[in-house]
């Protein structure tokens, strides 16, 4: 019956890494967890940017629920959605937040969600889908809306303001920077001269 129950808990073990490793090999991601430092750098800058005490937040990846967990404490009155594809920190974070009635998580794609009701957004992701992630923004954001990026910014957008420690970036989307700038630095780029 003991060898039962240690090979029970080895094949749990074993199925949660790899649906870790399945999420990663699909979305470029891995599970990776905000520290409260990194998390209280993003409440910083969302409350710089004036955001509403019962604002709509969306965090696209959850991940382990730690983020979430800091912006509830932190937005009592904000009714936090999270989106997270990985079964394992999914669960987790549903078992982690049960007590915080406001917040929704939701095992699904955030690239197939409806944002437009977003007041702000939040995102831990990795390089590899931030030009998709600045599309959909794009298509769902209402111009002016606050997007914090934590660790992997927006490359053709341009922040209004990055944390204290560096690794969070505040963005008033679309954010685009100055076209005329970026048309000079290519020809100059192009032609070697100014």
């Amino acid at each position: 019956m003991i060898d039962l129950a240690k090979y029970a808990a080895l094949a749990l073990v074993m199925a949660g890494c790899l649906s870790l490793l399945i999420t990663q090999l699909r979305t470029g991601v891995p599970a990776m967890s905000s520290s409260r430092k990194e998390a209280l750098q993003v409440v910083a800058l969302l409350k710089a940017a004036g955001l509403a005490e019962d604002a709509v937040i969306y965090e696209l990846g959850s991940g382990w629920g730690a983020m979430a967990s800091v912006l509830a404490e932190s937005f009592p009155q904000a009714r936090i959605r999270g989106f997270e594809l990985s079964p394992l920190p999914y669960w987790i974070s549903r078992l982690r937040l049960r007590r915080h009635p406001h917040i929704r998580l939701m095992r699904q794609d955030f690239f197939r969600a409806d944002l437009t009701d977003a007041d702000a957004v939040v995102s831990y992701l990795m390089i590899r889908p931030m030009p998709k992630l600045g599309l959909l923004l794009d298509r769902d954001l209402k111009p002016g809306t606050p997007v914090v990026s934590l660790a992997f910014w927006f490359r053709d957008r341009q922040p209004e303001a990055v944390g204290r420690a560096g690794t969070a970036a505040l963005y008033r989307w679309p954010a685009r920077a100055d076209t005329t700038q970026l048309e000079e630095t290519a020809r100059v780029e192009e032609t070697g001269r100014a």
